[in-house]
């Protein structure tokens, strides 16, 4: 595949929010059970357009930081954070070297963000920049069943990643980067249903990347019985 037209580089230039397994429905069902108070710190990683950090900010009236490494991404979120007066700053980094102090954040978000990054690595510096007590959320396609190497290559090769954990695999992960306390849970919705996306387009946009964002409807009908999510609760101490 060209690299240009990486899945990643689709949802930017088409500016999809809330195309994390489970969408924006799901986020807001999550962050309800959270203890969110106006003294909570939060890192939205890989924020994406913004949506989420703007409803963090406007629903919780937080501190909110979003953070991602596409900078196309970065502008679009800046501009939706800015046609909103929200006091949320938007940093263009890396998951994996983070630009932030340890200890800074009371909660990590990160929806279907870790899988697309050198996976230890992120996962270290998410447990590295949370407070004692704090709290990672992350929302992840697991694999949920053994699949033919030459399908699991087609979509690695699709999405862009070098793995596809199973939940087994996730929950060592987070174990290795010093997580005491993980809980993992399935939620009753189909990988992507309820997920209506918020798009900020970009101009000209590559009719290519049109037909790839068609291609992964047709990949998420055909992969629904190998890829499923779950939302793990991982807590510092």
């Amino acid at each position: 595949m060209d690299r240009e037209y990486t899945y990643l580089n689709c949802l930017a230039e088409l500016g999809v929010g809330g195309a994390h397994p489970g969408g924006f429905k799901l986020t807001q069902e999550i962050l309800s059970a959270e203890h969110i108070g106006k003294k909570t710190t939060v890192l939205d990683a890989g924020c994406g357009t913004g949506q989420t950090a703007a409803y963090i900010a406007q629903q919780y009236g937080c501190q909110v930081t979003g953070l991602d490494h596409h900078q196309l991404m970065v502008e679009k979120a800046r501009k939706r954070i800015r046609s909103l007066g929200l006091p949320i700053q938007i940093v263009h980094g890396n998951t994996e070297a983070l630009p932030f102090a340890d200890s800074q954040f009371d909660l990590v978000l990160s929806e279907s963000v870790i899988v697309f990054t050198d996976m230890p690595k992120t996962v270290q510096e998410f447990r590295r920049v949370l407070k004692p007590g704090g709290c990672l959320i992350a929302i992840e396609m697991v694999l949920e069943q053994p699949v033919s190497p030459q399908k699991l290559a087609h979509i690695k090769d699709f999405y862009g990643v070098s793995r596809i954990l199973t939940e087994e695999q996730w929950v060592q992960l987070f174990q290795e980067a010093g997580f005491p306390s993980i809980h993992s849970e399935k939620y009753d919705l189909q990988f992507g249903v309820q997920n209506v996306p918020d798009f900020s387009l970009s101009e000209d946009v590559d009719v290519k990347y049109f037909e790839m964002l068609e291609h992964h409807m047709i990949m998420f009908e055909s992969t629904k019985e190998i890829l499923g999510f779950r939302v793990f609760r991982c807590k510092t101490v």
